[in-house]
Order: C-alpha cells, then sequence, then structure tokens
C-alpha cells in the first residue's frame, strides 16, 4: 500500500463517515449492547465498533457451489484467487445487519461494474451491501470505496495469488504467511474460516478509522476452523471439482 495512501486512509473513511452520519459517537458496545438482537439500539446504521473484512478463496467456493449457480467468478477466464466477500460492521459480540435507513438501499450500475475486479457478483454486491452496508452509515458509493481501499491494503502472499497446484496447510499456516507479508499485522486481528475440508475465507479486523485492530469474540479461531489441515484447491478454470 502506498505510503501516501496508508496516511490519507484514515481521513478518507472518517470523512466519508461524517458527511453519511454527521458525527457519531465513539460509544463503546456496552452503551447499545454488544449482543447480536439484545437491544432496541441494535441494527441502527454506524451502531458498531470495528469492521471484519472477509477475503474469500474463490475457488474453493466454487468448488462448493458456486459454480453450479453459474457465478462469474466460476465462469470467468481471469483466474480468481482471494476476492472480497464483504466489509462487515461488527460489535465486540455480534454484529448488527439490515439496519433501516432513510433511503432505499439501491446500489447503481456504476457502483456495481466499479466492484467487478474485486467482488465479482452483480448479487452479492447487491447483498452485502443490504445485509452489510446499511450498518456501516455509509452510501453505497462510500461503502464501496471504504471497502476497495481496506482490501487493496492487504498483501496477498505470494504462494495464494495463483497457485497452480493444489495445498494441504493448517490454519497456522495460512495465519503466519498473512503475518509475515503483512508485518502490522498481529495473530489477534486475522482469523481463519474453513468450511467442507476447506479454506473458506481469511477474515481481518481494522478499527471503524480503517487501522488494523484486534478481532472481537466473533473471529475466534477455535469457533471457525478446528480443523488440523484445510484443503485449498488450485486457481482453475471451468473444471469440474475434485473428488476430496
Amino acid at each position: 500500500m502506498p505510503n501516501l495512501l496508508r496516511k490519507i486512509l484514515p481521513i478518507l473513511l472518517m470523512t466519508i463517515a461524517c458527511l453519511a452520519l454527521g458525527l457519531t459517537s465513539q460509544a463503546s458496545a456496552r452503551d447499545y449492547g454488544n449482543k447480536y438482537g439484545n437491544s432496541k439500539n441494535q441494527h441502527k446504521a454506524g451502531k458498531f465498533d470495528y469492521y471484519n473484512l472477509a477475503l474469500s478463496w474463490s475457488p474453493s467456493y466454487c468448488e462448493t457451489g458456486g459454480s453450479q449457480r453459474r457465478d462469474p467468478q466460476c465462469l470467468s477466464s481471469r483466474p480468481y484467487s482471494f476476492v472480497l466477500h464483504g466489509l462487515w460492521p461488527q460489535y465486540k459480540k455480534g454484529w448488527p445487519q439490515h439496519c433501516p435507513t432513510k433511503k432505499n438501499p439501491w446500489i447503481s450500475k456504476e457502483v456495481i461494474n466499479s466492484m467487478m475486479d474485486i467482488m465479482p457478483s452483480k448479487r452479492l454486491i447487491i447483498h452485502e451491501y443490504k445485509k452489510h452496508g446499511t450498518c456501516s452509515g455509509l452510501t453505497p458509493e462510500n461503502y464501496y470505496k471504504a471497502s476497495r481501499i481496506l482490501y487493496k491494503s492487504v498483501k496477498i502472499p505470494p504462494r495464494y495469488q495463483r497457485p497452480e497446484k493444489p495445498m494441504m496447510l493448517s490454519p497456522k499456516e495460512i495465519e503466519n504467511d498473512f503475518l509475515k507479508a503483512n508485518p502490522k499485522m498481529t495473530p489477534d486481528m486475522i482469523s481463519i474460516v474453513c468450511g467442507k475440508r476447506r479454506l473458506k475465507e481469511v477474515r481481518i479486523c481494522y478499527s471503524r478509522k480503517g487501522h488494523l485492530t484486534k478481532c472481537g469474540a466473533n473471529e475466534r479461531q477455535d469457533k471457525l476452523c478446528r480443523l488440523p489441515k484445510v484443503y485449498l484447491p488450485p486457481v482453475r478454470l471451468n473444471r469440474k471439482a475434485s473428488n476430496y
């Protein structure tokens, strides 16, 4: 991430948040409840503690249903590896979703097209804003601008960029690869998610200002992947799923 972008990221994130909401209180989770659905103040736009940036391992998704759904990322000639699943506002425990907004949460064609290179599914882009983006307090334009900035701030370790052979790795190995590639990241800022014995996602936590931060209870590693090893399908184009 260029030095200039690192310097302006916190300012940009705070600016677009303030434009959308006005200055918001930096109240802690205990001020408005931090359990999913437990408080009358839950599910309010802009009321959250930190962001969870979810990076999806596209080959796993395509092997476990994405191709059958004919999602563009699984049918494209582009070799997708990690793609952006979403940017999720989180409480220290639990999370808001489908927050009420003053305007209908409509995402323009221009915004959708601007995200297709890193989030290659129109359906996913629309879904993610309605479910998660509405709770950020940002407009679709600013929510996806922030999503792109944080996505681009993560350096993907070399062996995950375009692997041509399958890999069997422990969650700890994957975590260590990301920590080595991103020196400012610490173990409590990242979690590895598995599903159907495959690597599903890497989740990284950021403060409301866009700084790497400690994750909350939602990202406890022992809840997200307990397998000693996970399978990483290689980047492949229109091939049948493996039998693993």
